[in-house]
């Protein structure tokens, strides 16, 4: 807005004060005039908007004080900046203006030079104030922006990597896809138990999502002839297999170190990749965690793992339907699983039957 271009609207109930001001204004300004506070509030709202107001205080039905608390209650008007123009001088009347919203006060018998010097400088600081606004408003979409765009080159390079190990193994299919959806269900099966409340929430769980495709990363570092091995692995074998928990999370831990700065999703994508294969008993790999030494997320992924291997064809099994899927996972409870997090799976099975089902791979089981 030029202030030079601006447009003023002029409220006063005496013709002669209109004319007045409209002659000292029009030169500069396109000047609209209102001889009541009712009508002023109509000519407020309409084209062209008035950048600002020059309000009298003392009129008949409506005076500038009403007037003014409804412009500041209308989102329409709320920003317009009122100057008070009186003929009451005193030093209260200026400070009860002020502390009614006004910006300015200037006292009658008006002095050109006075009135056109606050007025234009009321419309500079407006034009800033727009200025200001604009600019937060850009910068704030910028950061949208920004923001989602960084969120989905993390998504894509985090299923990139994850693909590294999937194409190690043909037979994974869509299992990236299925634990990702079954991790965020059991989230938010959980976000409202007493033991879990605190340490779940939309952001968390969506983070936790977004790192479980990282969980078997590792297995880039396992060798084909065991990874890919149609039958038993021997004791040997099944040593070498079971780093890859460590391989994983050392991997991603470099990671880390190579950022700038701390990333969230990296941390808890390390939890999963080193601790998804514990157990709640003690009985797992690498560190033989218990119980809660565990950390959740492990935990999480932990069940959603074993629940796609179950039933998805592997070259040493077939696919297990659903319902015995299901009650081998709840044959763990307290053992292989955090009884908590088995009764969440219970709560949600239906979405986990849907998401394999969303995410069907050939030879996947079904109910």
């Amino acid at each position: 807005m030029d202030p030079h271009q601006a447009t003023i609207l002029i409220v006063d109930d005496t013709p002669e004060n209109l004319t007045v001001l409209g002659e000292l204004l029009q030169p500069a300004y396109r000047v609209r005039a209102a001889n009541s506070g009712r009508r002023a509030l109509q000519v407020a709202v309409a084209e062209p908007v008035p950048d600002l107001i020059l309000l009298d205080v003392m009129m008949p039905e409506m005076d500038g004080y009403a007037v003014l608390a409804q412009l500041r209650a209308d989102p329409r008007t709320h920003d317009i900046p009122v100057i008070f123009v009186t003929a009451m001088d005193s030093t209260e009347a200026e400070e009860h203006g002020l502390d009614c919203g006004a910006v300015d006060y200037i006292t009658k018998p008006l002095r050109p030079a006075i009135v056109l010097a606050r007025v234009r400088a009321q419309l500079e600081l407006k034009q800033a104030r727009d200025w200001l606004r604009d600019q937060n408003a850009y910068l704030e979409a910028e950061v949208g922006r920004r923001m989602s765009e960084n969120q989905v080159i993390q998504e894509v390079s985090i299923h990139a990597l994850a693909r590294l190990a999937e194409t190690r193994d043909p037979e994974t299919g869509n299992h990236l896809r299925r634990t990702q959806e079954y991790v965020r269900a059991l989230g938010h099966a959980l976000r409202d138990h007493p033991r879990f409340c605190h340490r779940l929430n939309d952001r968390i769980i969506a983070t936790l999502a977004r790192s479980a495709p990282l969980h078997d990363i590792g297995k880039v570092g396992i060798p084909d002839h065991i990874l890919l091995k149609p039958g038993k692995l021997t004791p040997a074998e099944w040593e070498i297999m079971k780093t890859h928990a460590i391989l994983g999370s050392e991997a991603i831990a470099q990671a880390e170190r190579d950022a700038a700065k701390a990333v969230e999703f990296l941390a808890v994508a390390k939890e999963i990749a080193h601790f998804h294969h514990e157990k709640w008993d003690g009985t797992g790999y690498p560190e033989a965690l218990k119980g809660e030494e565990i950390p959740l997320s492990a935990r999480l992924m932990a069940l959603a793992d074993v629940f796609d291997a179950l039933i998805n064809r592997r070259v040493y099994k077939p696919p297990m339907p659903y319902g015995e899927a299901r009650d081998i996972i709840m044959g763990g409870r307290g053992s292989q699983f955090d009884p908590d997090v088995a009764d969440a799976f219970l709560q949600v099975f239906d979405q986990f039957c849907a998401i394999a089902d969303r995410y069907r791979d050939d030879g996947q089981a079904s109910y």
